[in-house]
């Protein structure tokens, strides 16, 4: 995950592991209700957020050019859309890492974007993205593999 690309070597991604009964009680009021069981009995669910202020690490991260992080600075709805979706390309490395050490992965909408802020990421630069349970599956509650379009359905050669 450490070494997947993001725009600008950005790395905005920021991880919080939820292993706790506590932190897991704490959660679960901002889960739509058919997420709360997934998400209670998952060894580990990670709460990927990003940093609305990630361009402030420029001079350590991207070194070649650091006054790039002025065009961020002069317009925060641009730093968080990058942050958005740069958050969101780590988010499918850490998902990707993870299988590839052999657990099984439960990404997660249906969830509070406020209420996730407000429990956890309150008075820091950080919002909230999505969710991702990490561990073994139950493979008595699992279904086949779904299906998935062909290169055909998806995508185009222009």
């Amino acid at each position: 995950m450490k070494w997947g690309g993001t725009a600008n070597n950005g790395n905005p991604a920021r991880l919080i592991f939820i292993q706790s009964a506590e932190a897991k009680a704490r959660l679960s009021p901002a889960l739509a209700p058919g997420n709360v069981a997934k998400m209670e009995t998952a060894p580990l669910t990670v709460l990927i957020a990003y940093d609305t202020q990630f361009y402030e690490h420029f001079p350590t991260l991207f070194p070649v050019r650091p006054e790039a992080a002025d065009a961020f600075r002069e317009n925060p709805e641009k730093a968080s859309l990058a942050a958005l979706r740069n958050s969101s390309l780590q988010g499918a490395y850490l998902m990707t890492a993870a299988r590839a050490i052999g657990l099984d992965i439960g990404p997660m909408s249906g969830f509070n974007n406020a209420l996730v802020d407000e429990l956890f990421l309150e008075g820091t630069s950080l919002k909230f993205n999505f969710l991702c349970n990490l561990g073994y599956a139950d493979t008595d509650g699992l279904f086949e593999r779904l299906p998935r379009f062909s290169f055909e359905e998806a995508c185009s050669i222009i």
